[in-house]
This record gives structure tokens, C-alpha cells and sequence, in this order.
């Protein structure tokens, strides 16, 4: 092999094809887990076989929602909290697409957390995937609805006096068919999760735990992502299966992962087209049972 053949291969990234490259270096912090987590979008985009041209990502604001800026794909960076009703939009406009939803835990969670229950509610066909990190990252590190009881943020200088959400019980409880959390450590099974979740018909949720060593992280001595990356090691448990409700973050205890919820139900669109089919067939007489008796009488 050539010196300059082999130049050429150390200088591209196997992933080129699916990145903005002229848009690189990215601004995610030294230690930050979003680009791992980038990487296994990545992966399971190329895992999942899927054209190029039928793809599409959205994000909201934040440090999660700059995935959408490298990716060499259609993508979308919407305003804050409203990632899924564009991603909503952009299904029923064209339902061949899959499409994927990135953003982080206050982004989706909070300012968007009621778009997040009624899109599991109606079982839209979503990948949303969640980078949780514990606060809000990118302005100033605030209490967040993920974040950990007692963890100290710039907001709750002397630990949080709340509970924090568990994402996966909620979007179990609201409808999603498929519900997983893992780690930017658990890389290979994050793949094959986010993987799996787009091939999914339906609202599918995976959650990522990942490290904030510049927000989160020195405000709770773990300063380094070295010391988060262990924490996650040392301190996760791998539960396959279980019911959300068993799956609480608690940081005194184990950090249950796994892939809890895989079922299957109608999505939006199947019942949309099958009350659409009924309706128009059955429009005559309920017109005349319902609609004209209703306008005769005032109503």
C-alpha cells in the first residue's frame, strides 16, 4: 500500500459518510457522553439498512439537540421542547420516513414533556431517544426533572429537594411499545437498541445516562468523566424485562438498564386509516342518526 493510500485511510472517519464534516470539530465538552451516543445513532442508522433518503432526524434545544447538525442527513432543529410535534408533522406528511427524535432530558422531559405523553398516547411512529445528564447543560447546569435527589445543581446550590422523573415508567405508562435505558458506556448495546427501536412500529423510547463532568460533575465531586464512566460501571445492574416502575434512579442504589417494554399495539396511523375507512362508510346514516336530529333540535 501506498504512503498516500494510507494516509488517505487514517485521515477518514469510518462514519464520514453520515457526518457534516465541515461542520466538525463539535462543541460538546472534553468527557462529555453525547458524542458516544451520537456515534451509536450512527451505527444503528447504518445497522437498520434503511435509505439514506427515508431518514430523518429532529432535535430541540440543547446539547443533545446539536446531533442534528452534524449528521449528513434531513434534519430539523426545532425551538425548545417541541422536537416531537415537528417529528409528529413530518411522519404524517410523509409516514415512509423514519424518524428520529434526539434530544435531552430537560428539552423532551420538561418544557416538552406534555407533547411526550400524548405522542406515546397516540403510538406515533417515533424513535425518540433521550441523553440524559442529569440538568440542563448547555445554560449553566439548572435543576432539571431528572435530576437525582440531593444532587447539587446552580439552582439547588445545597441539593435537590426533588424526585426526579423516571422517564421510563412514564412513557410506559403513557403508551410507548418500546422502552430502554442504557449508558454511553454500554455502547454495543445501545446500538443494538436504538437499532431495534427504529425498526419498532410505534412510539419507541430509549433513554441514555451519560456524564456532565462540566455541569453536573464538579458540582457533585465527580469531576472527571473518567470517575462518571466508573460510577455507571460500578453502580449499574442490567434488568431486562422488569416493570419500569422497579427501574427508579436512585444514586444511593443500583441504576437499573435494560430493555424493559417490547409490545406491539396499533400506531396512530393504523387507527387513523381504520376509524378514516369506518366513517366514511357509516357517514350517511350517521348523519341522519346523529348529525340532522342534533341541528333540528338547536344543538
Amino acid at each position: 500500500m501506498s504512503a498516500r493510500k494510507r494516509k488517505a485511510i487514517e485521515e477518514t472517519h469510518p462514519q464520514d459518510e453520515l457526518l457534516r464534516t465541515d461542520r466538525l470539530p463539535h462543541i460538546w465538552c472534553a468527557g462529555c457522553g453525547i458524542g458516544t451516543v451520537f456515534n451509536c445513532v450512527l451505527s444503528a442508522i447504518r445497522k437498520s439498512e434503511t435509505p439514506r433518503d427515508d431518514i430523518a432526524m429532529v432535535c430541540g434545544i440543547g446539547c443533545t439537540g446539536r446531533m442534528g447538525g452534524y449528521l449528513n442527513l434531513d434534519s430539523f432543529h426545532t425551538t425548545h421542547g417541541r422536537a416531537i410535534p415537528f417529528a409528529t408533522g413530518l411522519k404524517l406528511a410523509r409516514p415512509q420516513t423514519s424518524v428520529l427524535v434526539a434530544s435531552g432530558d430537560g428539552d423532551l422531559l420538561a418544557i416538552g414533556g406534555n407533547h411526550f405523553i400524548h405522542a406515546a398516547r397516540r403510538n406515533m411512529d417515533l424513535t425518540v431517544i433521550c441523553v440524559n445528564n442529569f440538568n440542563y447543560g448547555m445554560t449553566g447546569g439548572q435543576l432539571a426533572p431528572s435530576t437525582p435527589f440531593g444532587a447539587k445543581t446552580t439552582t439547588s446550590m445545597i441539593g435537590s429537594p426533588e424526585e426526579p422523573f423516571n422517564f421510563c415508567q412514564l412513557a410506559a405508562a403513557a403508551g410507548a411499545v418500546y422502552v430502554a435505558r442504557w449508558t454511553s458506556l454500554h455502547i454495543r448495546r445501545l446500538t443494538e437498541s436504538i437499532s431495534e427501536a427504529m425498526k419498532k412500529p410505534g412510539f419507541s423510547f430509549v433513554e441514555v445516562l451519560t456524564p456532565c463532568p462540566t455541569s453536573f460533575g464538579r458540582r457533585n465531586k465527580i469531576r472527571s468523566s473518567i470517575e462518571l464512566v466508573r460510577f455507571y460501571h460500578e453502580q449499574s445492574v442490567v434488568r431486562n424485562n422488569i416493570n419500569p416502575n422497579e427501574a427508579a434512579l436512585d444514586f444511593n442504589d443500583k441504576i437499573v438498564l435494560g430493555k424493559f417494554v417490547d409490545i406491539e399495539r396499533p400506531t396512530f396511523m393504523d387507527n387513523y386509516r381504520l376509524v378514516n375507512r369506518r366513517e366514511l362508510g357509516d357517514w350517511p346514516k350517521l348523519q341522519r342518526e346523529v348529525l340532522l336530529p342534533e341541528k333540528e333540535n338547536g344543538g
